[in-house]
């Protein structure tokens, strides 16, 4: 599909907001004109990264939302650092999926080691599907830091194994 049958199409649903999003959207070279030519067009652009791909390309007025990997994923070390000092507190949100106590331990120390608590609009734990969250939850309801809990709501509707949604 061509940039100019996807904007047709984005068009036609009547919406303001599209999200650039599915796999590593920033490993697509092209994907960055086609960034610059949503916002060109008014649109208001999230773009969901997995923080491997540098966003120092992504045009200003999209807002970043980036995926931390922590340890437990088995690729925290493929992390580009350098996105985490480009955050904005005006628009960027930082994800963290955690899937045990060592990961939320690991998503505070780089929470304070890039002053993310200053330096985003949002900080959102997303624990792993599956795992009990109530020591999870616990412990970010008792940290006394500004953090939005979020569910992997598409696993639990459409189940685990489904992917695509």
């Amino acid at each position: 599909m061509s940039f100019h049958d996807i904007l047709t199409r984005i068009a036609e649903f009547g919406c303001n907001l599209v999200e650039v999003t599915g796999g590593e959207p920033l490993a697509q070279k092209s994907v960055f004109p086609f960034i610059t030519e949503l916002c060109d067009r008014g649109y208001e652009v999230l773009i969901e990264t997995g923080g491997f791909v540098s966003t120092e390309r992504v045009d200003p007025r999209a807002a970043i939302i980036l995926d931390v990997k922590c340890p437990a994923s088995g690729e925290a070390e493929r992390n580009h650092w350098p996105n985490l000092e480009r955050l904005r507190r005006d628009k960027d949100e930082v994800k963290f999926v955690v899937a045990d106590m060592a990961d939320w331990e690991f998503a505070k120390e780089m929470i304070a080691k890039y002053d993310l608590a200053n330096r985003t609009k949002e900080i959102l734990i997303s624990p792993v599907h599956g795992i009990d969250m109530r020591p999870l939850a616990e412990a970010v309801a008792t940290s006394g830091l500004r953090f939005r809990f979020n569910l992997q709501l598409h696993k639990y509707v459409w189940g685990a194994d489904v992917h695509g949604v």
